[in-house]
């Protein structure tokens, strides 16, 4: 197959100062959770994106000075020349396939609280750290001393990514994350002296720096500047008026803009909140105030979004950081004319919760992310199957559908089995619900990727049982049957049964998903704290209903925190008139009430309504699976090798969970026992000399 020629344009190469692009991809800082503690894996992720047709590729936020860090949080650091082998080896892995590789250097000022380091912080004015951890303490003002030695530790670090291979330096001053914003922002910059007042004033600072790139690196390298669309801070912060201004004020500062709205959380917002090329309105325009490209994001995942970018005049580049982790080989397939091959980002931000919980990201479509040089897996090529030569995979959601997918890819004859009249499973319920339409594309990629393998066979509405999977003759049984949730209050707050009067009407989530929907004034119990609770509260609002969401946590749906979305979910929850009632627990479901409790000071308080919606915890469905066990002795005659149960059968967690087990069983079958050895490599912080 040929690309399609309206998508020539997005092939087209950019000049970036001393640097020509290959193509218009440019893979945006983005962060991983790995950082200086996962450098290899980090490194094999970047390289496997500039293999996939990426023409840029950077890293995440690297940390240029150990006086300006943010611990808990794991990212890239460069404080000292001992730092340059780990960030040579990303920058070569992504050089050995063709693309620039690109460093961001960040000094995070008011969101540095040094809590490894143990210095004191440094910012454009003394002010309280700014963390997602609301750390209780404040950095001081910096002197005209400390800004000259802050332009000196950024040479520093400029000659340090020379030195390391990268190609590209990008300035970080977006997201209210750099001191580069810092200085512009009127919220964070309240000086009186030559650094602080007029906009002329507030720029002095990054002039000053990009001077200095210019004289260290600048022959060589293209120095790009990351700045903020609209702060969103209210009157004081830097808006799009004012970086427009900017701009026009600093047209040859920089060799790209790299442009990203406001916090991380309005940038990257989910698929729920946010659609696809959500920032036009604030990007449109730029471009004619500079002749320096300009790049941007907006989860981009369809080419022709993407051409409409170039064509229109609004952006030279395609800036993407979540949708090149759904598919790190997206260029390549719109260049080969596989549009229909794309695994497009569903907007889920699970991909953000490892940089959140400073563990190694996951991706719901992409479970080899970050796992490219742990476990070896590559996104587009996997191993040649075993010995054995047929699987009978038992249920059609994530978990099943990515199992099947991956092991007819490795040339197993598979046979899918699926008890309802749809694949999908979880996700087919799920995609129906306020705001998750495009989650249903888990499924949808899996199910037409499937159909089009000759050696996948499917059947629907075919439930089995142990007798019937015994007298399939199939080798392996892989069991994928999901999860259903508890009617009994059971999750974290109660680890047993809570008492329920059996004359109140109560609910759980799959009979909402089913249609079944109560009316009147309807309790709902969130003790799962991650979307559902909210997305259900929305739905019965949505079909007239009275509600009050009552939770333990401090949070509505608390976990979101980890996908930048739980203001959102608040607001918007705040907005449709849900009463929503934090920090308290469910003590009892009588007949026409439930009693709550206060979760510090257990203070009783009861609430009159017409039915309950617990959203608690799930209990795997594995009686299938369970009855296969009692009749092992039957297993050998039959001619099964293995009988094994993942995805939430095994243990519910999220969709990239599930996905990731489906891919994990099917990467593993017929691979040799390693015994107590760990399944995947680490590196360990080498000890230094006594």
């Amino acid at each position: 197959m040929s690309r399609l020629p309206q998508h020539d344009v997005l092939f087209e190469p950019v000049k970036i100062g001393p640097l020509t692009t290959r193509n218009r991809f440019y893979q945006v800082p983005h962060c991983n959770g790995g950082g200086y503690r996962d450098p290899s894996a980090a490194a094999a992720m970047r390289g496997v994106k500039a293999e996939g047709g990426w023409a840029v590729v950077f890293t995440e936020q690297c940390e240029m000075h150990h006086s300006s860090e943010i611990t808990p949080f794991i990212e890239l650091r460069l404080w000292e020349d001992q730092d340059i082998p780990q960030l040579a080896r990303m920058a070569g892995a992504i050089k050995e396939h063709g693309a620039l590789a690109g460093i961001q250097l960040a000094y995070s000022g008011i969101n540095g609280p040094n809590l490894y380091s143990r210095e004191v912080p440094l910012a454009p004015s003394a002010m309280p750290i700014r963390t997602f951890t609301n750390d209780p303490l404040q950095a001081r003002a910096m002197s005209h001393q400390d800004i000259q030695d802050l332009r000196r530790w950024f040479v520093n670090a400029f000659k340090r990514a020379k030195v390391a291979g990268f190609d590209l330096v990008c300035l970080y001053g977006a997201h209210g994350f750099g001191v580069f914003q810092h200085f512009l922002s009127r919220a964070t910059n309240q000086r009186t002296d030559e650094y602080g007042g007029s906009l002329e004033n507030r720029s002095r600072f990054l002039r000053e720096v990009m001077s200095d790139a210019r004289d260290a690196v600048g022959d060589t390298m293209a120095i790009t500047l990351r700045l903020s669309l609209d702060e969103v801070v209210g009157d004081l912060g830097f808006s799009n008026s004012e970086l427009r201004d900017f701009i026009q004020m600093h047209d040859d500062l920089p060799d790209l803009w790299d442009l990203a709205h406001g916090t991380w959380e309005d940038c990257s917002g989910p698929s729920r909140f946010k659609e696809e090329a959500a920032q036009q309105d604030l990007v449109q325009g730029i471009k004619q105030l500079t002749s320096k490209p300009v790049v941007g994001v907006g989860r981009f995942t369809s080419p022709d979004v993407m051409v409409k970018q170039i064509k229109s005049g609004t952006l030279d580049l395609i800036g993407c950081a979540r949708p090149s982790i759904a598919d790190p080989f997206l260029p390549k397939k719109i260049d080969e004319g596989r549009i229909e091959d794309i695994r497009e980002c569903i907007g889920c931000n699970i991909c953000i919760t490892g940089d959140m919980t400073m563990s190694l990201s996951r991706c719901t479509q992409n479970p080899t992310f970050m796992e490219e040089w742990r476990k070896g897996w590559h996104p587009e090529n996997t191993s040649a199957k075993g010995d054995s030569d047929t699987v009978l995979v038992v249920g059609a959601g994530p978990a099943g559908l990515e199992a099947s997918l991956a092991l007819a890819k490795r040339g197993y004859a598979v046979t899918l089995a699926e008890s309802l009249k749809n694949l999908g499973g979880r996700v087919a319920r799920e995609r129906t619900l306020p705001g998750l339409s495009a989650w249903g594309r888990v499924a949808d990629y899996r199910e037409q990727q499937i159909k089009r393998m000759p050696n996948v066979s499917i059947y629907l509405d075919n439930e089995l049982s142990a007798e019937d999977i015994l007298a399939f003759e199939s080798q392996h049984v892989a069991i994928a049957t999901g999860a259903h949730w508890r009617r009994d209050g059971v999750a974290r707050e109660h680890v047993v049964p809570i008492d329920i009067d059996t004359s109140m009407p109560l609910f759980t989530p799959d009979d909402l998903m089913r249609g079944d929907i109560p009316s009147g004034h309807v309790v709902l119990y969130d003790d799962d704290h991650y979307y559902m609770g909210g997305v259900l509260a929305e739905l019965l609002i949505k079909q007239g209903a009275k509600v009050t969401l009552i939770t333990p946590s401090a949070y509505v749906s608390d976990w979101t925190r980890n996908t930048l979305e739980q203001e959102s979910i608040h607001c918007k929850l705040a907005t449709l008139g849900v009463d929503i009632q934090l920090n308290r627990g469910l003590a009892s479901v009588e007949a026409n009430q439930v009693t709550t409790t206060c979760a510090y000071t257990g203070s009783p308080l009861g609430i009159a309504c017409d039915a309950v919606v617990m959203v608690t915890a799930q209990i795997p469905n594995t009686t299938l699976y369970d009855e296969l066990i009692k009749k092992r002795a039957h297993w050998k005659p039959a001619g099964i090798k293995s009988v094994q149960v993942f995805g939430d059968a095994q243990a519910p967690g999220p969709i990239a969970w599930a996905t990731y087990a489906g891919h994990r069983y099917a990467r593993e079958l017929d691979c040799p026992d390693i015994g107590d050895a760990l399944p995947f490599r680490r590196e360990i912080t080498a000890l230094h000399p006594i």
